[in-house]
């Protein structure tokens, strides 16, 4: 059996990342300057086998997973599908404002003064879902629980069943905080401040019903094939 992979891809640069907006279950497509950064990813990886690939049903992980395909030798080829359970954060009735006012509010709510000072003291994951639920006043925004089977039963369940396929190497799409937080499921020595970029690749292997880490925010993918372009261009 092969060894079991999860490649997990931060969608491209988008319109609300670009604009420094709130953007979880709420949707704006890839930029220019996005799709590029994507194409060079989706060269980095061209070589690599993958025995499926699966995105979050957000446009701009769909719009990202369709480059990385198009770009890969075997891409017409790889089965792909959605899957809802690795979406973004659901941020409630602070989707689509400015990224500085949310930062603002939470901060607040758990009773400190400024980011800096949250950052300063640790806070955890479930303390910013927990603000980020309290905070909406939509009552949109997901339980920390809620949270938590979500994001960690949708990769679970994709590296369980490529690995009762035999194992392989599978290529997902999702989102930086989703990803950020995965990471520190899988190890909680990873705090909130996990650098997630667009385009970078974040490998696990899963192995007895476990994953462990290989790599956290990779960006030599991305850069290796964002180089192998500039030199056709030359």
């Amino acid at each position: 059996m092969a060894k079991t992979q999860l490649y997990i891809v931060r969608h491209g640069k988008t319109m609300f990342n670009t604009l420094q907006r709130v953007q979880g279950w709420c949707d704006t497509p890839l930029t220019a300057v996005g799709v590029h950064g994507i194409e060079g990813t989706g060269i980095g990886i061209q070589d690599i086998d993958f025995v499926e690939a699966v995105s979050s049903d957000s446009g701009r992980a769909i719009q990202t997973m369709r480059i990385l395909l198009s770009k890969h030798k075997n891409g017409a080829n790889i089965p792909y599908h959605t899957d809802p359970r690795i979406r973004e954060w659901n941020f409630g009735s602070l989707e689509g404002g400015y990224d500085a006012e949310m930062w603002g509010v939470l901060p607040r709510v758990l009773n400190y003064r400024t980011y800096d000072e949250l950052i300063a003291n640790q806070v955890s994951y479930k303390e910013i879902c927990e603000a980020i639920y309290e905070a909406d006043t939509a009552n949109w925004a997901e339980t920390y629980d809620e949270l938590k089977n979500r994001v960690l039963t949708g990769f679970e369940d994709i590296a369980y069943r490529v690995e009762k396929q035999g194992g392989g190497k599978a290529l997902i799409v999702s989102h930086g905080l989703t990803i950020a937080f995965l990471m520190h499921l899988v190890d909680e020595s990873n705090g909130l401040r996990i650098d997630i970029d667009n385009g970078s690749i974040s490998i696990l292997n899963y192995e007895n019903g476990q994953f462990s880490i290989e790599t956290i925010g990779d960006k030599s993918f991305k850069e290796n094939g964002l180089a192998k372009l500039s030199e056709k261009t030359e």
